[in-house]
């Protein structure tokens, strides 16, 4: 569910679109929390496994706080970009560990039921297509998101961070929706929480290694505050925070409930939309 966000921002990384690589990740990951997962709480809250809960959660905000400290510079260079790397490596040692010794696996190899050569080829035909019409969308994204910003002559990092963000972000929604009509929200948890880690750390770092000078982070006039923002970079000082808050309130009031309530929900879209609602002040203003 995240490579439609790793194509995009990759792709205009290499093209000279830096702020699209970064308001799509980063805009992804707000959205993944604020829009789809506050909507999915709001009609089911679900119970979590708190020990994963925790350990994944803390990955997340630490992947976050790093990224943050990293953009300081406005920089994100390719040593940076593995570093990001490295932490996506731990990610993923951590769900080996997860599984190692569960019976998942066994229960897998103990019904008997083994795929024949004729089914093999059709998943691997089905997965080929599926991910050459997700590297042509995120062609179309790329495009067109460039195309309307210049129409409406707002800054791409506006378009990457609202309309390019939701949109790299449906398979996320596919996901949580199907997920709680079949009653599994847990999933719908671990799906955002997964795909935020691979923002932080897959997508970044990757965006960041295949540009000659790391990934550029723009500076921009935000003017909702008059002269007190103005000319400071936005990743810096309003995306990265609020992405970072609305992982604050998720894990915190998780764990302290042991479960995440419709009031949980409620403060993280409140938070989403006023964001959105300072990124169109600022859009219109400019």
């Amino acid at each position: 569910t995240t490579l439609p966000e790793l194509f995009v921002s990759v792709l205009a990384s290499s093209t000279g679109s830096p702020d699209m690589a970064i308001g799509n990740a980063v805009g992804s990951t707000i959205c993944n929390i604020g829009l789809i997962l506050s909507t999915s709480i709001l009609f089911a809250p679900s119970v979590i496994n708190k020990k994963l809960f925790s350990q994944k959660g803390s990955l997340m905000i630490g992947s976050t706080i790093l990224l943050l400290i990293f953009s300081i510079d406005l920089t994100i260079t390719k040593v940076e970009g593995l570093v990001l790397f490295a932490i996506l490596g731990l990610f993923i040692w951590l769900n080996l560990r997860q599984f190692r010794g569960s019976n998942i696996l066994v229960d897998n190899k103990s019904s008997g039921k083994k795929a024949n050569s004729k089914e093999i080829a059709i998943n691997i035909m089905k997965f080929v297509l599926g991910t050459i019409f997700i590297i042509i969308g995120a062609q179309l994204l790329v495009d067109n998101g460039k195309t309307i910003a210049e129409y409406y002559n707002v800054p791409e990092k506006i378009i990457s961070l609202t309309l390019i963000a939701l949109g790299t972000s449906l398979p996320e929604l596919t996901t949580s929706i199907t997920a709680i009509v079949k009653g599994h929200e847990g999933i719908s948890v671990g799906n955002i929480i997964g795909a935020n880690i691979l923002n932080n750390t897959m997508i970044l770092g990757t965006a960041s290694v295949v540009t000659k000078s790391g990934l550029i982070i723009t500076k921009g006039d935000i003017s909702l505050f008059g002269r007190l923002f103005q000319n400071v970079p936005q990743t810096l000082y309003v995306d990265l925070p609020v992405a970072l808050s609305l992982m604050l309130v998720l894990i915190i009031s998780g764990i302290y409930n042991k479960k995440l309530k419709r009031t949980t929900g409620t403060v993280l879209l409140l938070i989403y939309i006023a964001y959105l609602t300072f990124l169109g002040y600022n859009a219109f203003s400019i």
